[in-house]
């Protein structure tokens, strides 16, 4: 079938290691679009950290943030989809993470919010391009303040590989819980994935799942690429996510969604 909507995932997809789009990318979605094909992005990223790509591609389609727990038009600022984590089961998973030391932060009115500073805090905050927004207590926060999402950040692959196991065992029937890099560990609502979310965006335009491509890379990106018609993993995407796709296309740092499109959109 005709592919009517192109999902894009961010990271070590679209984005090369300097977390810039190539101007062969750039090219062939635009002219993608010039032919009617809608392009998204569908992204872990906070919205305000998705927006200025957004800009840059000219893309006039709800985005898909926060890994689906956020679809908001870039337009008019309208609201698809909108799926915090409960304030209950967010205090919980906080509480977690505190206890066991690692970093961790929120997101709140869409602000990255955090306690302090850390190396962690530091980096992240870099990766996104957004500012820091300090608190005094996150858990606190969580009474005026819905929380987006929660991340958990560790180059301790084992911990974090720990800390997602028990948290599933827990709580995986009552939140999403996934991985977006090997030291990022997300919780998200239980509602929140790039699937559901995805699938809100084609409904509102009337496309069916078949005519939809999804490209990713990792963890997250599973669900939609399984849910489209037409799932596309990067060549440096992680084993997983290749076997989940139909199709294997080049790296990031090798135009691999600009191959993708070419292939099977122009």
């Amino acid at each position: 079938m005709e592919i009517k909507l192109v999902a894009l995932d961010l990271d070590d997809t679209l984005l090369d290691t300097g977390l810039k789009i190539s101007a062969e990318c750039i090219a062939v979605i635009k002219e993608a679009r010039r032919q009617g094909t809608m392009i998204t992005l569908s992204t872990g990223r906070m919205y305000q950290s998705a927006l200025p790509y957004a800009r840059q591609l000219e893309i006039d389609v709800p985005l898909v943030t926060y890994q689906g727990a956020w679809v908001k038009n870039t337009l008019t600022g309208e609201e698809l989809y909108y799926k915090p984590v409960p304030g209950d089961l967010a205090r919980q998973v906080m509480t977690y993470f505190r206890r066991l030391g690692v970093h961790y932060h929120s997101y709140y009115n869409d602000e990255l919010c955090m306690e302090t500073m850390s190396e962690e805090g530091l980096y992240y905050s870099r990766l996104a391009g957004v500012k820091t927004h300090l608190v005094a207590d996150l858990i606190a926060e969580l009474e005026n303040n819905d929380a987006m999402k929660i991340m958990a950040i560790t180059d301790n692959e084992k911990v974090l590989l720990e800390m997602e196991e028990e948290l599933k065992s827990c709580l995986g029937r009552e939140l999403h819980i996934t991985r977006s890099k090997p030291y990022f560990l997300e919780v998200m609502s239980r509602e929140a994935n790039k699937a559901r979310a995805l699938q809100v965006v084609a409904d509102h335009y009337g496309i069916n799942r078949k005519e939809v491509m999804a490209v990713g890379d990792s963890y997250n990106d599973i669900e939609m690429i399984e849910w489209a018609g037409l799932g596309v993993a990067m060549a440096n995407a992680l084993g997983p996510v290749k076997d989940a796709a139909d199709f294997v296309t080049s790296s990031n740092e090798e135009e691999g969604v600009a191959e993708a499109i070419r292939r099977f959109v122009l």
